[in-house]
């Protein structure tokens, strides 16, 4: 039996990719794949390994858990303190491929708009853990305003 091994990313290298130590790599694959949209670019099977990327150009790695690269002690949640943003072209594709996987939302679906300078830039957002505790925000961007002026 052929493994597809895959390929570097069809969009070329992310200039900063995270790898996420996991428990049970093919539980992580199918919520990232199946419900986020993600897409294998290339793997490694047996190091239980696979670099994952979306057509906007998010890119992530996984890697069940070996005890290599584990700087403390890793309880779940994993990933205390750090949240993970991937803006998409369109969230009502993931957001019903999680509604069909009865996956809860940790929060949203919400419309926010944060100050950037000058202007005011727009998302529509909402946040959901990964298999292992991880926090994720998708967002879809909802274009740039002028700031209002104060009365």
């Amino acid at each position: 039996m052929d493994i597809d091994y895959g390929a570097p990313p069809k969009h070329g290298w992310a200039k900063l990719v995270c790898e996420l130590l996991v428990e049970d790599i093919q539980a992580s694959l199918s919520f990232w794949r199946n419900m986020l949209g993600f897409e294998i670019a290339y793997q490694r099977p047996e190091q239980y390994f696979a670099y994952l990327e979306r057509p906007e150009g998010a890119q992530i790695m996984l890697c069940q858990r070996s005890g290599n690269w584990e700087t403390a002690d890793l309880r779940q949640p994993y990933g205390r303190g750090v949240m993970f943003q991937i803006y998409v072209d369109n969230l009502s594709g993931v957001l019903n491929s999680l509604s069909a996987s009865n996956w809860p939302l940790y929060a949203g679906p919400r419309e926010v708009w944060r100050r950037y300078g000058d202007r005011e830039g727009g998302k529509r957002e909402i946040f959901v853990q990964d298999p292992d505790g991880y926090l994720v925000m998708i967002a879809e961007d909802l274009g740039e305003r002028p700031l209002s002026k104060p009365s």
